[in-house]
This record gives structure tokens, C-alpha cells and sequence, in this order.
């Protein structure tokens, strides 16, 4: 008696993708925070090489204390992107290399709340960053900004936030740490040019103007040198910052969608 061939075997429907839970991004980023701990290196990467630099900026311009003031605010918030950029486009390379994300991801833990989570911890890492490199700017070096201290401290902090994002989305797409280093020549220094930091970007041709309008590092800037020139709150300020912040969640959420469990 004949009997039915047994039906072909289905794939796997695809896992639902999971909510963003507050409880899983914050164990993330505690597990994030330990192992930082543990790595004192990159602590120091984080925190005192801003400060360095700006200490040596300082004393580059130690004859023109002027221009200490015109240049050093902006880079009071590029040099904390840069860092953060770094480390966190490495440390989350690192967990994929390593096989540590796939085995997360098996868990209950969704790419959302990983991404999240690692924002939290370097954010709080970002939170130190900045506090350090603002007070050593204004009160030890001597920056003069007609603004609130609060303000310098809110714009290097959004441009440290905003480090944190790019590295986490360019991780994606970098095989090994090698390639995330690589990145940074391809994502910040174009910015780093077209910023307004060596010339105003009015004064640039036309094309790489429209260019420099669509980039954050250049509203990061200039909402810098709105605190630098007036001492209350402006429009330009607002919407410099809010610019800022809204880049930094798009690209988070540009990275969730874009995070892989392992590297080819």
C-alpha cells in the first residue's frame, strides 16, 4: 500500500522583534559598565584624552589667548565625539567578534534594547567626559564664553551622545577593529573639515556648503559658538541642539535596525 510523501519541511518563521524593555536595557548597560571597569585603558581613552588635548591646545595658542577662545569652545565638543566615536564602534565590534552579542540575542533581548543599553552606558561615560572637559576648559585653562557654563557642559555632552551613536551604527558594518579605526576617516574627519572649524562655512563653495548643511558635527558647532558669543538662550542655539540630539536618536535607531549577531 503506498503511502503520502510526508510533507516538505517549513523554515522558521522569523522571531517577532521584541519590544524595547526599560528592564533589559538597563542590564545591558549595567554588563556594559562592569566590564569597562575592568578596562582602564579605554576608561582613560574616554575621559583624560580630551583633556589632554585641550591642554595642549591651550598652550599651542599660549601667546594668542584669542584664539584659544574662538577655536577651543568648538573643540571643547568635537574632541568627545571623536573619542566616543572610537571606543564605542570597537567595544560593541568586540562583542560581535568575540560571539558575545549572538549569544545575547538568544536571550530575551532584543537589538533595541541592546543598542539602548550600550547608549546608556557610554552615556554616562559621555556625562563624565564632558563634565571634566568643560571645567578643566573654563576654569583652569581660562576659556571665556559669554554663555552659562551649563550650556558649554549640554552642547559637549549632545556631541558626546551623538560619538556614541555613530560608533554603535558604523560597528555594523566593520569586520574587525582595523576596519572600525578606518571608518573614522571615511565618517568624522569630513565632518571635522566641513564643520565651520578652520572657515566659516559660508565662505565655502556652494557645494560643499549644501554638503556641510546635512552634517551634525556643523550644527554641533555652530551651537557651540552660539554659546561663545551670547550670554542668553538663542533660537539658533535651540535649534542647533535639537538638531544635534535628533541626529544622535536617528542613527541609534539606524543601528538597531542594522546590528548583526556575528561578523562574517
Amino acid at each position: 500500500m503506498s503511502t503520502a510523501p510526508a510533507p516538505a519541511p517549513t523554515a522558521a518563521a522569523p522571531a517577532p522583534a521584541r519590544a524595547l524593555s526599560a528592564s533589559r536595557t538597563a542590564a545591558t548597560a549595567v554588563r556594559v559598565l562592569r566590564q569597562l571597569r575592568h578596562d582602564p585603558r579605554t576608561i582613560a581613552l574616554m575621559l583624560l584624552v580630551p583633556c589632554v588635548m585641550l591642554v595642549l591646545l591651550r598652550y599651542v595658542f599660549d601667546s594668542s589667548p584669542r584664539a584659544f577662545d574662538a577655536i577651543g569652545a568648538s573643540l571643547l565638543g568635537v574632541f568627545p565625539l571623536i573619542t566616543m566615536f572610537l571606543v564605542t564602534s570597537i567595544a560593541t565590534l568586540r562583542e560581535r567578534t568575540s560571539g558575545t552579542l549572538e549569544r545575547l540575542l538568544a536571550l530575551p533581548l532584543g537589538k533595541a534594547d541592546l543598542i539602548a543599553g550600550y547608549a546608556l552606558a557610554f552615556g554616562a561615560l559621555a556625562i563624565v567626559q564632558s563634565a571634566l572637559a568643560t571645567g578643566l576648559a573654563l576654569w583652569a585653562l581660562g576659556l571665556n564664553v559669554t554663555g552659562s557654563a551649563w550650556l558649554v557642559l549640554l552642547v559637549a555632552l549632545l556631541d558626546a551622545l551623538l560619538g556614541t551613536a555613530l560608533g554603535l551604527f558604523v560597528s555594523a558594518f566593520a569586520a574587525s577593529e582595523f576596519q572600525a579605526v578606518q571608518f573614522m576617516p571615511a565618517v568624522i574627519f569630513p565632518q571635522l573639515l566641513l564643520c565651520g572649524l578652520f572657515t566659516p562655512r559660508s565662505q565655502m563653495h556652494p557645494a560643499l556648503e549644501a554638503v556641510s548643511d546635512v552634517l551634525p558635527m556643523s550644527y554641533a558647532v555652530d551651537g557651540m559658538n552660539e554659546v561663545v558669543r551670547h550670554a542668553e538662550v538663542t533660537a539658533a542655539f535651540v535649534r542647533d541642539a535639537l538638531i544635534v540630539a535628533g541626529c544622535a536618536l536617528l542613527v541609534l535607531g539606524l543601528g538597531a535596525a542594522t546590528l548583526r549577531r556575528r561578523t562574517p
